[in-house]
């Protein structure tokens, strides 16, 4: 029987410390932060030890988390050469508007996870690319045509697992001391989201087309 992957916040490196009432050891919040998100961005440090923060497209896979980069990138050959890494997703959902500059914050989910990179290779690796497109328009994959070999071999597919990881979650009122309630200042939440605008089509389309209805209602 397999065994159940450990609950997010539950190593000693994922424990979370500084305000652990945010801490959120559900693993299906974990899933649900991931999934809502578009760029995560990744650590690695170069051969000389000098660190990098990477942005990049990701999609979660069950328990892994999949992104892709160019075979040309050192900073992807160093990932894949099994560097160890640490990646992160953050939603900024509202800003907190205290009545001190100390208590002001931000409403957040936040994901992190640690560990190192598998290279994903074969059909697998189409197989992620596809997951990747849909990830961030659900839909697209199927009125592309095929990848091209050429296109497979200039792109590097790493998955890493959900292992290691933490969740930490901030939402509610500002929380002033009670010697500030009396201050003669506005104070409660700003909330914070996306917005899509109108599709704007490629000024080399070159048939009559719509904008597919998955383009044009998209929405997260």
């Amino acid at each position: 029987m397999a065994t159940a992957p450990p609950a997010p916040g539950s190593t000693d490196r994922t424990r979370i410390r500084r305000l652990a009432e945010k801490a959120v050891t559900d693993r299906a919040a974990l899933h649900a932060v991931l999934d809502a998100g578009l760029v995560a961005h990744v650590a690695v440090s170069d051969e000389q030890g000098r660190p990098y923060v990477l942005p990049v497209a990701y999609a979660r896979d069950g328990d892994r988390v999949l992104i892709h980069g160019s075979t040309g990138s050192r900073l992807f050959r160093t990932l894949a050469a099994g560097a160890p890494t640490c990646l992160t997703v953050t939603l900024l959902d509202g800003l907190v508007v205290a009545r001190s500059a100390f208590e002001s914050s931000m409403n957040y989910r936040c994901a992190m996870v640690l560990g190192t990179c598998e290279v994903v290779d074969g059909d697998a690796k189409a197989a992620a690319l596809d997951l990747l497109t849909d990830h961030l328009m659900p839909g697209r994959r199927a009125e592309l045509r095929a990848h091209k070999s050429k296109e497979l071999a200039a792109t590097l597919v790493l998955a890493l697992p959900l292992d290691e990881a933490s969740v930490k979650i901030s939402a509610g009122d500002p929380d002033d001391d009670e010697d500030d309630l009396d201050t003669p200042v506005w104070a409660g939440t700003v909330p914070l989201g996306e917005t899509f605008y109108d599709p704007t089509p490629a000024p080399d389309l070159r048939h009559e087309l719509p904008v597919p209805e998955y383009v044009r209602t998209w929405r997260r």
